[in-house]
C-alpha cells in the first residue's frame, strides 16, 4: 500500500497567514495545503503567531513567535544579511529542525537568505518555493549554491521571474535549468463567473511603491473611470502620496478582504489594472480576475504577461506607459469573458498546481513508500 506523503510547510515570515502581508504567497500556500490535504496527504503549516487557513481546522498549523524580517524589497542589492532577535525566521526554522524527522519533504515559502542557506544543514529534504525574482546579492548566491548542490530543489513561478537571477542564464545555455515550474492554481468554486462588467476598474494588491498603483491613479485621471483598489496597506505614507498627486483619481480603497469577498467586488468589474514596477512572478491576482471572467490589462513585465493571453483574455501592454493602458481599455469590448474563464480552467486549477507539485516531490524524494 502506497503510504501517504508527509509534508512541512514552512510560511513567509512576513506575517501571520490571512492578513494578506505576504502577498499571493498566502493563498497560495493555503490551496496546495487544502489540495493536498483533500488528497490524503498529510501537512503541518509552520507560521507566524495569529496565521489562519479558512476552511482547515486550526491544528493545521503550528504558531511560531519572533520577529519578523524586513520586506526585501527594500533592500538594497549589496545590503549585508539582517537578522533580528527574537528571529521569527530563525524560529521557524529552529521547530522544523526538531520536526524534521516525522516528515518526508520540508517546503520553505520564505524568499530569506537563511532559509535558502540552511538547505545543506537538515536530513529530511528541503525544496524551496521562490516566490520573488531576484532582489539581493546574498540570496542570490545562496540560491545559486542550492541549484548547485541540491539540483531540483529550487522552484519558481515563471520564466520571466527565473530570467532574473544572474545565474540562470548560463545554466539554460548549457541546457541546464536550475529551476522547476509551478503554477499557482485557485478553487474555481470560489469564483463567481460574472458575465459582465459594471464599467469600472480594479487593482489589487499590497499597496507599495513596487507595485506601481500610482500608473493606475494616472489612468484614472485620464479616463474618468473609477476603480476599485483591494490589498493589504503597506505602505500608509505611499498610499497618501498618490491620493494628494492624483486628486482628480477616482480611487475607492476597500482593504484587505477575504478571498470570498474580494472576489464578489472584483468580478463586477470591468477589467483588473496591474501595473507592476518590478518584475512579479507570478501575479496570483490575475488568475483570480480571469477565473470571474475579469480580463487583465498588465504591463509587459513579469508573470503576469505570460498569465494573460494577449487579445484573448485581456491586454498586455509596454511598461509604464500610460496612455497605452486607456488605449486598452477602451478595446476591452473585444475580449470574450468566458475565454478568460476557460483559461483558468485548463491552466491554473487547483488539479493542475497539485499535480505539477507532486511531480516535483516525486523528483526530488522518489515514489512513495
Amino acid at each position: 500500500m502506497t503510504q501517504p506523503r508527509r509534508y512541512l510547510f514552512l510560511s513567509t515570515p512576513v506575517g501571520s497567514l490571512g492578513s494578506g502581508a505576504g502577498g499571493g504567497v498566502e493563498l497560495n500556500l493555503a490551496n496546495l495545503t487544502r489540495t493536498l490535504l483533500e488528497g490524503g496527504s498529510q501537512v503541518q503549516v509552520l507560521a507566524p503567531q495569529g496565521s489562519r487557513i479558512a476552511g482547515l481546522p486550526q491544528s493545521v498549523i503550528e504558531p511560531v513567535a519572533g520577529l519578523p524580517p524586513a520586506y526585501a524589497q527594500s533592500q538594497g542589492r549589496d545590503q549585508p544579511v539582517q537578522i533580528h532577535t527574537p528571529s521569527l525566521l530563525a524560529c521557524l526554522w529552529q521547530r522544523a529542525a526538531q520536526m524534521q524527522a516525522d516528515f518526508d519533504l520540508i517546503v520553505n515559502w520564505s524568499y530569506d537568505w537563511l532559509s535558502f542557506y540552511l538547505t545543506d544543514f537538515f536530513r529530511t529534504p528541503v525544496a524551496h518555493i521562490v516566490s520573488m525574482g531576484s532582489l539581493t546579492d546574498a540570496v542570490d548566491q545562496a540560491l545559486e549554491h542550492v541549484a548547485q548542490t541540491h539540483p531540483g530543489r529550487l522552484a519558481v513561478h515563471s520564466r520571466a521571474q527565473a530570467q532574473t537571477f544572474a545565474f540562470a542564464p548560463a545554466w539554460m545555455a548549457a541546457g541546464r535549468d536550475p529551476f522547476v515550474y509551478l503554477p499557482c492554481g485557485v478553487d474555481l468554486q470560489t469564483y463567481d463567473f460574472v458575465p459582465h462588467g459594471n464599467g469600472s476598474l480594479a487593482w489589487v494588491g499590497r499597496i507599495a511603491p513596487e507595485k506601481g498603483l500610482e500608473d493606475c491613479a494616472a489612468l484614472s485621471e485620464k479616463t474618468g473611470i473609477p476603480v476599485v483598489i483591494l490589498g493589504h496597506l503597506q505602505d500608509p505614507a505611499y498610499w497618501q502620496q498618490i491620493q494628494a498627486h492624483y486628486p482628480r483619481a477616482q480611487l475607492d480603497y476597500r482593504g484587505f478582504l477575504p478571498t470570498r469577498a474580494m472576489q464578489q467586488i472584483l468580478g463586477q468589474c470591468s477589467a483588473l489594472v496591474m501595473t507592476p514596477k518590478w518584475i512579479e512572478a507570478f501575479g496570483m491576482v490575475a488568475v483570480e480576475a480571469l477565473a470571474c471572467g475579469v480580463p487583465v490589462i498588465t504591463y509587459r513585465r513579469g508573470g503576469p504577461a505570460e498569465i494573460v493571453s494577449d487579445g484573448e483574455t485581456g491586454w498586455v501592454v509596454d511598461p509604464d506607459d500610460v496612455p497605452a493602458l486607456a488605449d486598452a481599455v477602451g478595446r476591452l469590448e473585444r475580449i470574450d469573458r468566458n475565454h478568460c474563464r476557460q483559461r483558468v480552467e485548463q491552466h491554473y486549477s487547483l488539479s493542475v498546481m497539485a499535480e505539477r507539485f507532486l511531480a516535483w516531490d516525486k523528483q526530488i524524494c522518489g515514489d512513495p513508500g
